[in-house]
């Protein structure tokens, strides 16, 4: 995990790419970390390679790859099939079993109301991800509301389309943000 975390403090911005022509773009860019948004059980060894190949660290939201279930024994057949450098999951026994696995584990939260904040304090309190990922990242002052409550790193994603929202989610605590706008990764 320090290894993420010095790589988001010099470039916090992470390229978030859900297709093809994505990928080509967040392997062209300055980004030092990218999250996979999309793949197949019969192309995620190759996505996670191409991005490695490039010298950068891959993070695979596994509950987007097509044909992996939404057990926890998914990670460890992610992990066989192409060592990823981390997990991006909604799902709090994916994210236990990467952490068990010594893979990068990012919990992904919606925050929607008051109720989505106090489940996700909640459930923080029985195991801690290395990364929480909030969505919609342009909430500045739920972002730090939560901040103050945990020492977990936060990662500011959805909805990030400019350079203002780029700095008022660092402004409100978070270590960097992602995003699939690719004018935003060239900043």
């Amino acid at each position: 995990m320090l290894k993420i975390k010095e790589l988001l403090m010099d470039a916090p911005i992470i390229a978030a790419v859900k297709d093809g022509a994505g990928l080509q773009k967040a392997l062209e860019s300055d980004c030092k970390v990218i999250f996979l948004l999309y793949g197949t059980i019969l192309n995620i060894d190759t996505l996670v390679r191409q991005v490695q190949s490039c010298g950068k660290l891959c993070v695979v939201h596994i509950d987007l790859v097509d044909g992996l279930s939404n057990r926890d024994i998914a990670v460890d057949g992610l992990v066989k099939l192409c060592n990823p450098d981390g997990i991006i999951s909604t799902r709090v026994p994916q994210i236990r079993r990467a952490q068990q696995l010594g893979i990068l584990a990012i919990q992904r939260t919606f925050m929607l109301d008051s109720i989505s904040l106090q489940n996700l304090l909640t459930q923080i309190e029985s195991h801690r991800p290395d990364f929480i990922e909030v969505l919609p990242g342009i909430i500045p002052g739920v972002i730090r509301e939560i901040t103050e409550k945990t020492t977990i790193p936060l990662i500011a994603g959805g909805l990030i389309r400019s350079k203002q929202d780029v700095i008022q989610a660092l402004q409100a605590g978070v270590i960097a943000v992602s995003t699939t706008c690719r004018d935003v990764w060239q900043m």
